[in-house]
């Protein structure tokens, strides 16, 4: 893998400096044994090197520093002592960060891995943001019937995430950031649309539909990064990096600051075709393990009305037909199902969608929930959503909620 002399030199060439590459700590690598140990190595260190999770968090110390860093090089050093958990974990984002003592650095995907999932460095938006708004006691909304038959009323129910699956991480995934994360240059296929860049976007990023390898997905390719302090949260879509990640190509990019209400300009596509962001409505493990969900999800549907409802900001059809549902509405599982014969797990999720619903936010295959990666889903007990089907839903009348058509506050 590339290390974050790419970063260095794109840089350099930015500013009109230039760095020798020998000034740089490189051949950064780093994999796990069958113990689960993980081991780092690199070449050009100067002094007793540290690593971390993010860039501008590398202040863990190696075990066995005096012996396994010598000349210059870092030979198969372990994250921690044994017995220590540290040792045996893989990061979310798969990737490790190593700094020297000489002001250098880089970055190594542990080979091998998948992104999982870690709790969000912030709140995810305002405790009175729409998508934190419990659901449950609102009005059925008058155009349910015709809206959930064109859906799809015997479709299941799908997770469209889960454990890894034929060699490829099965959900959207997405990574914290460090606060010092570099900029890069970013370019855009619907650029009048998009957040213009640089975006902190690591060179060694999980993208959907990736596998064990960074910066290589599938599909909608979306990557999703929430920066630490700034609580600034940048989503991408159709992401293809560039140079070895100094540079992205992308189809479009959305910018939100988590601790604001405010949405997209008012016809402005996101990463996502309802223009809402992704990252609120994912099911995550973190959540999961806690008990709760507390918060809408985000589905898809096959087809949908050249029309979307607050506090979607965007459509993403031709369709006219007024049975066909506008992006943005909500549905909610009704109170009615039982869902006591569920595993622990499903439980958290089918009570979420019992309280705060989901979103429509794409088109695409019916009743598929979003959710991110992380191999301690069981993909069996999972798989147990699909018992239940469209019939089971109904879409909510969440108007009465809406404070300002430009805003995500919800009313009391």
């Amino acid at each position: 893998m590339r290390s974050r002399t790419v970063l260095v030199l794109a840089v350099a060439l930015l500013t009109g400096r230039l760095v020798s590459s020998a000034d740089a700590v490189d051949r950064c690598k780093a994999r796990s044994l069958r113990d689960g140990t993980i081991l780092v190595s690199a070449s050009g260190v100067v002094g007793t090197p540290t690593w971390g999770m993010r860039h501008g968090e590398e202040t863990s110390t190696f075990d066995g520093s005096a012996t396994c860093v010598a000349d210059g090089k870092l030979k198969n050093c372990a994250l921690a002592p044994a017995g220590d958990p540290i040792r045996t974990t893989l990061p979310a984002g798969c990737t490790i960060y190593l700094a020297d003592a000489g002001g250098s650095g880089c970055s190594t995907w542990v080979k091998r891995c998948f992104p999982s999932s870690e709790p969000p460095a912030c709140a995810i938006l305002p405790a009175n943001n729409v998508w934190n708004r419990d659901v449950s006691s609102l009005p059925v909304h008058a155009m349910s019937d015709e809206w959930i038959a064109t859906i799809g009323v015997g479709a299941p129910l799908h997770p469209d995430f889960g454990a890894p699956y034929h060699g490829r991480a099965s959900g959207i995934p997405y990574v914290n950031v460090g606060a010092t994360q570099p900029l890069v240059p970013v370019s855009f296929t619907y650029a009048d649309e998009s957040d213009p860049g640089p975006y902190p976007i690591p060179p060694l990023v999980p993208v959907e539909g990736g596998g064990p390898a960074p910066s290589k997905g599938r599909g909608d390719a979306h990557v999703l990064l929430l920066q630490q302090d700034s609580c600034m949260l940048y989503e991408t879509f159709a992401s293809k990096s560039l140079q070895k990640g100094a540079s992205w190509s992308l189809g479009s990019g959305a910018v939100y600051d988590l601790r604001s209400n405010a949405l997209r300009p008012d016809g402005f596509t996101s990463a996502d075709a309802a223009g809402l962001p992704i990252l609120p409505g994912l099911v995550r493990r973190d959540e999961v393990a806690a008990g709760a969900i507390t918060h809408a999800l985000r589905f898809t549907a096959p087809s949908t009305q050249r029309a979307y409802v607050w506090p979607a900001r965007h459509d993403a059809s031709s369709i006219t037909d007024p049975s066909y549902p506008p992006m943005g509405i909500r549905v909610r599982l009704k109170a009615s199902v039982d869902i006591s014969g569920f595993s622990p797990v499903n439980q958290v999720i089918l009570t979420a969608l019992k309280k705060y619903g989901m979103f429509l936010a794409d088109n695409g295959s019916p009743w598929f929930v979003s959710g991110a990666p992380d191999d301690r889903w069981n993909d069996d007990e999972l798989h147990a959503l699909t018992q239940l089907h469209g019939g089971d839903f109904e879409v909510v009348d969440e108007s009465s909620l809406m404070v300002d058509p430009d805003s995500g506050e919800a009313a009391p």
